[in-house]
């Protein structure tokens, strides 16, 4: 297998090939891509020496897998002449999310719609990810009626700048306001805001949990709302989670599907105090869940925490499992 990394010298692109050497995925060649600036740079991998190339001369070069992870705009421009030369594109950006002719693949939910002639396919958002991961299975069970979502989210979601503006006002450096990521100090602080404010005053990571969530769940009768909260944390998502079904559930039948669902982990053992946290979640691959508890106000009602590493399953290993899946189908060759 010949695979491109394309935006391999970001965050998410570092650790992609980090996934790719602990996954053992099956490469005999590996393109590392980035954009102009960084051509020529030099990238280890398995403790070779790889020179970064551009865009033109990663499908001059005819990988059969490139994942992209080089944000929404380059997604745009470059998938479609990835796929038009044969390759097949995974994209990690928000780009093809939404489009009713792309696939947006969690594997553990729904890899089985992918087929040979799905050219680019669609990463979901980290933060729908090990949501719908996690409801997935009880979805299935009970039908989902409805969901309130509040999420604390890692400033890794949001970048190299983020993490940098996070250590230096930890430093007690001051910053100008070109210098940082965000509107306000993040260091100590809580922001009620991720990604821009649209029209309807949600967020548009809030509505990419909305309609992503209804996707990939080929449910568009959930309702949902959710509020995202950018939290001073270097690595991992939480979420509280209300679900309403449609029907009464035990909550012991819960625990247990959630314990035989492939990728979860459940860690609900609050007389110990053992429950999910970042720290719980960083550099593995699960989604964690914990304070399982019926909702004691709404009848049919669940309360669940949710905690997942956003740049591992929420970015990079869900696009190499998907690729993994693609290879294990024999779709190339």
């Amino acid at each position: 297998m010949k695979i491109a990394v394309v935006g391999a010298t970001g965050l998410v692109g570092t650790i992609m090939l980090k996934v790719l050497q602990e996954r053992d995925f099956p490469i005999t060649e590996l393109l590392v891509v980035a954009s102009e600036k960084s051509i020529g740079k030099t990238l280890i991998f398995k403790g070779k020496e790889l020179k970064v190339i551009g865009m033109k001369d990663a499908i001059y070069k005819k990988p059969d897998i490139a994942i992209f992870s080089a944000g929404g705009n380059t997604s745009l421009e470059w998938a479609p002449k990835f796929a038009e030369a044969g390759i097949t594109v995974i994209d990690n950006s928000s780009a093809w999310r939404m489009d009713a002719s792309k696939k947006l693949i969690v594997p553990e939910i729904n890899a089985h719609l992918l087929t040979k002639e799905d050219k680019i396919i669609a990463n979901p958002n980290c933060s729908t990810i090990q949501m719908v991961a996690a409801l997935a299975p009880l979805h299935k069970s009970y039908g989902i009626e409805r969901l309130i979502i509040s999420t604390y989210q890692s400033i890794t979601g949001t970048g190299v700048k983020a993490v940098k503006q996070y250590e230096a006002e930890k430093a007690g450096q001051r910053l100008s306001q070109d210098q940082m990521a965000y509107p306000h100090p993040i260091f100590a602080n809580c922001l009620p805001h991720c990604d821009v404010f649209l029209d309807n005053d949600y967020t548009k990571e809030e509505m990419k949990l909305v309609n992503e969530t209804q996707k990939i769940l080929e449910d568009p009768n959930i309702r949902i709302s959710a509020t995202a909260v950018r939290v001073p944390v270097l690595g991992g998502h939480s979420e509280a989670v209300n679900v309403e079904f449609q029907q009464d559930f035990d909550i012991k039948d819960v625990r247990q599907k959630l314990e035989n669902t492939p990728g979860i982990k459940v860690v609900d053992n609050p007389t110990a105090n053992e429950y999910p946290m970042p720290l719980t979640a960083h550099n593995k691959d699960e989604v964690f869940v914990g304070r399982i508890r019926k909702d004691i106000s709404s009848p049919n009602a669940l309360n669940m925490w949710i905690v997942s590493d956003n740049l591992r399953k929420g970015a990079a290993t869900n696009a190499i499992q998907i690729a993994e899946y693609l290879v294990d189908q024999k779709f190339f060759g």
